[in-house]
């Protein structure tokens, strides 16, 4: 029998990098939410914390049936399933996965009598292509969204602020820049560059763009989940953007994790201009396109990655700090000491 104020929690992605983490924290003896039974929904087997309250459910978010089913008696979705393009994959597959799967979420939900739903955007959904400093959410969406992730995020946003409704009341979070242990992202591609041993950097090393630990950004969507959950009508329907420091340069604040991970980093102040590097990231996205037949992949050397990392793209989290509390659970010492204990050699 299930124990009062529990919950039944369904979390899509939760095989990733970031749902494994928000699967963890569910699980804390600090989680404003108490859960009964966590449900991970994913294309990729689960290799995550194991506990007697999880199940495993394997589905796509692009087959509706998969969702029906596993939203049966599900009181919150945490939807955090996506994929991360920068260019490499066709629009038609970024776009349903990532919107058309955030509707398929939304009907399970409605069919089922899923009283919650926290969505897991990004800052993409607002990114221009041009320097933003200082930003909060009442930045608009781009008239021409940069790519087809950008556009695919928009979209699956708009989806869930209309969704929003007595039945189903909904909120929305925007990461900035995601790090941490098992990163899939930046750290591995940055550590092979430096066993590589010419180790260089996209920029002048001026710009600065925001980052979030993994650990804060799964806490963020339990306390977002809390907020639905007691009513607070201040956060139905709205998207909040999540960050947990000051802005830094991109290349700047991941060499302390490489260096401290003891990998030597040479040329010590290596820096390619920004022209020089979109050149060469358009490359990069050729070459990608050209093996595409034989194999799939995405370059982690990309137009998009020159233009976000060599670019300010900035802000704060106060609106989701006034609406519902987010305060960081790790400091940012904690968290860089964590990702670098997990990467040393």
């Amino acid at each position: 029998m299930q124990e009062i104020n529990q919950h039944k929690v369904l979390v899509t992605g939760g095989s990733g990098f970031l749902g494994k983490n928000i699967v963890r924290e569910l699980l804390e003896n600090d989680s404003p939410v108490a859960v009964s039974e966590i449900r991970v929904f994913d294309i990729q087997p689960y290799n995550g914390i194991q506990d007697d309250k999880i199940k495993f459910f394997h589905g796509d978010v692009r087959n509706p049936g998969d969702l029906e089913i596993a939203c049966k008696g599900i009181d919150l979705v945490i939807h955090s399933a996506a994929i991360i393009d920068w260019g490499t994959q066709p629009e038609s597959v970024v776009i349903d996965i990532n919107t058309l799967g955030t509707e398929n979420v939304i009907n399970a939900c409605l069919k089922n009598g899923v009283k919650y739903l926290v969505y897991t955007s990004s800052l993409d959904a607002v990114f221009t292509g041009k320097p933003l400093v200082d930003i909060d959410e009442s930045q608009p969406y781009p008239k021409n969204p940069v790519t087809s992730y950008c556009k695919s995020k928009i979209r699956a946003e708009k989806l869930v602020k209309n969704a929003q409704s007595e039945n189903l009341k909904t909120c929305i979070l925007r990461p900035s820049d995601i790090y941490g242990e098992e990163d899939p992202y930046h750290i591995g591609s940055l550590i092979n560059m430096a066993k590589s041993g010419f180790y260089v950097r996209l920029g002048n090393g001026k710009s600065k763009c925001q980052h979030v630990y993994v650990g804060n950004m799964a806490y963020a969507h339990i306390l977002a989940a809390n907020a639905l959950i007691k009513n607070n009508k201040k956060v139905f329907g709205n998207a909040y953007l999540i960050t947990d420091g000051p802005g830094s340069n991109f290349f700047t604040f991941f060499d302390q994790i490489v260096a401290g991970a003891g990998y030597k980093i040479f040329p010590k102040n290596l820096w390619i201009p920004k022209w020089i590097a979109y050149s060469m990231g358009a490359i990069s996205e050729a070459i990608a396109w050209m093996v595409s037949p034989i194999k799939k992949y995405n370059p982690k050397f990309s137009r998009f990655a020159v233009i976000y990392t060599c670019h300010d793209f900035t802000f704060n989290s106060k609106k989701a700090e006034n609406d519902f509390g987010w305060k960081p659970k790790y400091s940012t010492q904690t968290a860089v000491e964590n990702t670098i204990r997990y990467y040393k050699k």
